[in-house]
């Protein structure tokens, strides 16, 4: 969920978003001394810290990824709109507990009408992004979702040209054709091909980077500025108020289908719950990473976490794969790390 987006998308997060973390932001205070000589002090506690960090790091994105794919495809749960209402849920209840009562960062307040309605236009965006996302696991395998998301970087450079008029260096372009070139052939070479959750899945990465870009813009201002968890805090329940009405009409009767199948298997329940939790524990572990690693280690594991989730849901879901499907999606891998490096140097 969110460094710079909101993950339940999964996308990796923005090293920039660093340089924007309120200097008054106080650390997460766990009760053990590693904290003490922060991420960056190079003692052997500080990096067994970092370790835990970006294992717990990858293993909520993989984990909150592989049990939407499990309970929307696999278990045979068809509702995603509800299954994104109760991971919304969770982030807004745990966003309140670990701002207001456990300091994770000091609470940031909306300061006027024009900035929650900005909050509010965010939060729509996001939801069309989360709810298109799980709707495409429903027709596409992880490995071929996770290929598409990766494309990120060539929506997010086509919305800052169009609403900001703002052009990068060649070279960044130039980088951005592996990209889209590998997707195509991926595509191609795809044997679980789905047309309508290609499009699904397109449309959740082009409305992820959306929000990205809009988010620069709506919330450029120093007294409008919100660190993650903050924005994560004020969206969540405005997401939930937007999607509950819309799972009500448009996935009928699904708190009873919930409850009945509830009846029939219990672990239904345990499922949604640790889902949910997951969910924002996504969230939490984004932004402590984003905190406490570098720019370079953080583009390094961002771009990793991709392909270790192709490769362990390709082991659990055993979804064919073809020597074409898996070039393309190495392009576009490829084509993001080459997209990194340009936009670096171009700073």
């Amino acid at each position: 969920f969110v460094a710079e987006s909101l993950v339940v998308a999964n996308a990796p997060p923005d090293p920039n978003l660093r340089k924007r973390i309120p200097t008054d932001a106080t650390p997460f205070r766990f009760p053990m001394s590693a904290m003490k000589g922060g991420a960056g002090t190079g003692t052997g506690t500080g990096r067994f810290f970092n370790v835990g960090l970006v294992a717990s790091w990858y293993s909520s994105n993989i984990g909150v990824l592989l049990l939407n794919k499990y309970l929307l495809s696999n278990y045979g749960f068809r509702y995603p709109i509800f299954l994104t209402m109760c991971h919304m849920t969770a982030c807004a209840l745990f966003s309140y507990v670990a701002i207001a009562w456990m300091k994770v960062v000091p609470m940031q307040t909306v300061r006027s009408s024009v900035q929650f309605t900005k909050i509010a236009a965010l939060s729509l965006i996001f939801c069309a992004s989360v709810v298109s996302g799980n709707i495409s696991l429903r027709y596409l395998p992880v490995s071929f979702n996770q290929a598409i998301g990766a494309t990120t970087p060539f929506f997010t450079a086509v919305f800052a040209y169009l609403m900001t008029l703002k052009r990068e260096a060649w070279l960044t372009y130039v980088t951005l054709i592996p990209v889209v070139t590998g997707v195509i052939i991926a595509s191609g070479g795809e044997p679980s091909f789905h047309l309508f959750g290609f499009i699904m899945c397109v449309g959740a990465t082009a409305a992820r980077a959306l929000k990205s870009v809009l988010q620069g813009i709506l919330l450029s201002s120093e007294g409008e500025k919100l660190n993650s968890m903050n924005l994560l805090l004020y969206m969540a329940p405005i997401a939930v108020v937007v999607l509950l009405p819309a799972t009500l009409i448009m996935e009928d009767d699904v708190v009873g289908i919930t409850i009945a199948l509830a009846r029939d298997d219990f672990r239904i329940v345990w499922l949604l719950l640790f889902n949910s939790s997951l969910a924002y524990f996504v969230n939490l572990t984004n932004f402590l990473v984003t905190k406490h690693t570098s720019a370079l280690t953080l583009q390094v594991l961002g771009n990793a976490k991709g392909a270790v989730a192709v490769v362990v849901s390709i082991l659990i879901f055993r979804n064919p794969v073809s020597v074409t499907g898996m070039l393309g999606y190495t392009l576009t891998v490829f084509g993001v790390i080459l997209y990194s490096e340009a936009k670096k140097r171009s700073k």
